[in-house]
């Protein structure tokens, strides 16, 4: 399953309807640290389909909910469970380190 691309109009729909945990990967083209990550969260979103759903913001097409949460640098991740927020981590990281920090989170 690919990154579900979001919009501050479909995000709550999407992180509020899902049965499943979601994972939000607040981003943009121009940041260096989101590109480095990004093939490690596409790779995830097909490994841990079963138990997470894998999505993007880009921040500068949706300023509103990455305000809304006070998004203040990215990457910045965050995990929703029944439309809460249960862990959320800013930075680039390795794809055994997201894996552990998305497995301990959900």
């Amino acid at each position: 399953m690919a990154i579900l691309e979001l919009s501050d109009a479909s995000f709550d729909a999407v992180v509020n309807g899902s049965k499943k945990p979601v994972l939000v990967d607040f981003r943009a083209d121009w940041c260096g640290p989101c590109r480095q990550i990004g093939p490690s969260l596409e790779e995830l979103s097909v490994e841990m389909s079963d138990s997470i759903r894998i999505t993007a913001v880009d921040v500068d097409s949706n300023p509103e909910v990455p305000a809304m949460l006070g998004v203040r640098g990215i990457p910045a991740l965050f995990i929703f469970k029944n439309g809460e927020i249960v862990a959320e981590t800013t930075g680039a990281k390795p794809k055994a380190a997201l894996k552990r920090w998305i497995e301990k989170s959900i």
